[in-house]
């Protein structure tokens, strides 16, 4: 696995141009907070898009934390980027592009997405600009095909990039990029927004019995688990063509099942939140992933009697389909293998539901 740390204050390049984070030549996918052209965000696979004329690239960006970023210069965002960067610090100057990246480059006008592989934990950024030694140009806008997922660990990537399901989860091994959403989205040629946070349920959290701070308060947020910073719709140009749930599996953990009724509840309010924002024929794809026989009964229960319009049941077997050392990564969660087989299970349902068809390309 490439991992590049690039952190270094760039005092001997001479930059011609500087732009702020909310520059409209730049394209920003995710939910931020907006201050003096600077954006503040802390979901996992926030990404930007930025296009430039010249042979380097560098962000202004602050970190209360640690995060890591995967940068893709002239290429199509994959499960292998260009570089990894850290960000951590306040007004550090981070290298995103060096002049090896373009020098075999033909083209002149050089695309590169920036985008964030660890979850909110991780910390919160605040870029505040980017700087090149040549200019900036119009980056690509937003895609016409969108995509919203919500979810838990396995919609942030945790421990995906561990090479064993015994090595133990470091920040470093969590990968957005490498998750069933990115694939899925890839495939699709759809951008995507993850409103995700590992351990979290529908009514209640991993190991725990009290409601508190579970997704359906999440998605609220700009601002992972900060309730002062209220989402609206209107903040962003992201409408998406569908929305899949993928939760439930934290309701069910450390051999507890959550009461029905408590679980009915949290899940029409994640329903009755997307179909708010996007209008009740917004179509929704509810995954239900086996940890419990019961999972199956609670969450398909609910989607043939919530009485929405456009609300779809898939029920996955993830037991069926990973294998324990090929497929997984730390804590026995999927590794990039495993998080392929749960997108070859969820394409086709969205193929479906959105009238995309099924694309002749990889699943990678």
């Amino acid at each position: 696995m490439l991992f590049l740390v690039a952190m270094v204050l760039l005092t001997s390049n001479i930059m011609a141009e500087t732009i702020a984070a909310t520059d409209s030549r730049v394209t920003f996918v995710g939910r931020a907070e907006v201050e003096d052209g600077s954006l503040r965000f802390d979901w996992p696979a926030t990404y930007f898009r930025v296009a430039f004329t010249g042979k380097s690239l560098a962000m202004r960006v602050s970190d209360n934390k640690r995060n890591y970023y995967a940068v893709w210069v002239d290429m199509p965002t994959s499960a292998e980027p260009t570089r990894i960067v850290e960000v951590k610090g306040n007004d550090t100057i981070i290298d995103l592009v060096l002049a090896a990246d373009v020098k075999k480059s033909k083209v002149k006008e050089h695309q590169v997405v920036i985008q964030k592989r660890t979850e909110a934990g991780c910390g919160t950024t605040t870029v505040h600009a980017f700087m090149t030694d040549g200019r900036f140009v119009q980056a690509t806008p937003m895609k016409e095909r969108q995509i919203e997922f919500i979810g838990d660990s396995y919609t942030c990537g945790y421990g995906v990039d561990a090479l064993s399901r015994r090595d133990p989860f470091t920040d470093e091994t969590e990968n957005a990029s490498r998750t069933y959403a990115s694939i899925v989205s890839r495939y699709f040629d759809a951008d995507y927004m993850a409103i995700a946070h590992s351990g979290r349920g529908i009514c209640r959290n991993a190991g725990s019995n009290i409601p508190w701070e579970v997704m359906p308060d999440l998605y609220e947020y700009t601002i992972d688990r900060d309730s002062t910073t209220r989402w609206s719709v209107e903040q962003s140009e992201f409408r998406p063509d569908i929305t899949v749930i993928y939760l439930g599996t934290n309701d069910f953990s450390s051999y507890m099942m959550p009461d029905f009724n408590k679980f009915r509840k949290g899940y029409m309010r994640m329903l009755a939140e997307v179909k708010a924002n996007y209008g009740e024929d917004h179509p929704i794809l509810c995954v239900a992933s086996k940890v419990s026989d019961y999972q199956f009964v609670y969450v398909r229960n609910v989607v043939n009697n919530c009485g929405l319009k456009n609300v779809h049941y898939l029920g996955y077997f993830p037991s069926q389909h990973l294998g324990t050392d090929e497929d997984l990564g730390a804590g026995w969660h999927p590794n990039y293998n495993g998080q392929q087989k749960i997108a070859y299970s969820i394409i086709p349902y969205i193929a479906t539901i959105t009238g995309w068809g099924l694309q002749d390309m990889p699943v990678k």
